[in-house]
């Protein structure tokens, strides 16, 4: 079976026995009724994801591979800040009448540094170490930039990535400080694990393990009764992922250059909002 569904699983028990409740406090996230949008959470929870085993997306319920990657790319390829580069509709409750969504993510990863070596924005920074100084302990990310929080629509949740080789492997550390584990949790997993795989690729190196550490892992109180729901569904195996190996620059990729093979899914007849 899926190890993302077990860990999904686990995680999800957790939280609804051992988790505490807000609804008693203030609260900033709502409803699109304006009701103020409650959750049980859990502190620091950690996961690890061996992608040599398998890739790490749900098959208890369908995570959207296409667009889940399309974000990704959306950030780290395009390094765009901007709703209309991007063809899902995820961001746009956090959009301005221009479709900006402020100097958050793909604005924080644009900017550029001098080195002694060059110039470089934070993600080609990142794959110049990869392949000119692959055992670095410096060769990370983050857009978490305190100067531009006030001009930002959305703090970032997912804001640093720190790589790290051992051997011909490439490992990945992603630091979250929020989690929604409904509508986020696979959905992040996944799009870091194909941020591993194609960096991985582009450097000459294997994809190893991606480590996921959540200071705030949350379930919102109109998913609740959704989780359980889901939990309890019947788990497959895990999708093969092909990848398009010509590929040698990681501005290359395109959302076409991935495949899933026997991707297996429980259907879920729900709609799941939102919280803003």
């Amino acid at each position: 079976m899926s190890r993302a569904d077990e860990i999904f699983v686990q995680n999800m028990e957790d939280i609804l026995k051992n988790g505490f409740w807000d609804k008693d406090l203030n609260v900033r996230p709502h409803w699109d009724d304006g009701t103020p949008a409650h959750t049980i959470k859990k502190f620091c929870i950690v996961n690890r994801y061996n992608l040599q085993e398998e890739l790490p997306i749900l098959t208890i319920r369908k995570t959207a591979f296409k667009s889940c990657l399309d974000e990704l790319l959306w950030i780290w390829q395009k390094k765009s800040n901007n709703i209309h580069d991007l063809k899902s509709h995820i961001w746009d409750s956090w959009a301005n009448s221009d479709g900006s969504i402020g100097k958050a993510y793909g604005y924080q990863l644009a900017k550029k540094s001098k080195y002694p070596e060059g110039e470089f924005d934070q993600v080609d920074r990142v794959l110049y170490d990869l392949k000119h100084n692959p055992q670095s302990r410096r060769i990370l990310t983050n857009i978490y930039n305190f100067e531009d929080l006030h001009e930002m629509n959305l703090y970032p949740c997912a804001y640093s990535m720190t790589f790290n080789v051992v051997g011909d492997t490439l490992n990945g550390i992603l630091n979250q400080r929020s989690n929604d584990m409904l509508t986020a949790n696979n959905w992040n997993v996944l799009q870091y694990s194909l941020l591993l795989i194609m960096f991985a690729q582009v450097s000459n190196l294997k994809p190893g393990e991606l480590v996921h550490v959540i200071a705030d892992a949350h379930i919102y109180d109109r998913h609740v009764e959704i989780v359980k729901e889901i939990i309890k569904k019947p788990q497959h195996r895990a999708p093969k992922l092909i990848v398009d190996q010509s590929i040698t620059n990681f501005y290359d990729f395109i959302v076409n250059s991935f495949k899933l093979v026997d991707y297996e899914y429980e259907e879920l007849d729900k709609k799941i909002p939102v919280a803003v």
